[in-house]
């Protein structure tokens, strides 16, 4: 998954094709459980481009979207938010597979 490297890209990203932007930080121990499973997830949903945002580098970016627990995910198509899936909870592979399969086609 790469990671984002400034403001003006996750604005670029955000306004085409699809997306999925993982919220998380280096310290967040619920964010390095599901780190592993995160290839397997990109491979899964080709259809979908994955960005990774360290809440700590781009915390405006954090509070623009009101995430405010970490790890969180939010899905993007051509420039609207079409679903989040946003907590401080540790989430599994299966949930997280489970909040892709249900975005809006």
């Amino acid at each position: 998954m790469k990671e984002l490297q400034s403001e003006q890209q996750y604005n670029e990203l955000i306004n085409k094709g699809n997306l999925i932007v993982l919220f998380s930080a280096d310290w967040c121990g619920d964010c390095r459980f599901i780190e592993p499973d995160l290839p397997e997830i990109e491979e899964a949903f080709p259809e979908y481009t994955f960005i990774k945002v360290d809440r700590d580098k781009f915390i405006d970016i954090c509070v623009e979207n009101d995430i405010l627990g970490i790890p969180s995910f939010l899905a993007y198509k051509e420039g609207k938010e079409v679903g989040r899936f946003v907590s401080k909870d540790r989430k599994t592979k299966e949930e997280v597979t489970n909040f892709i399969k249900g975005l809006p086609a």
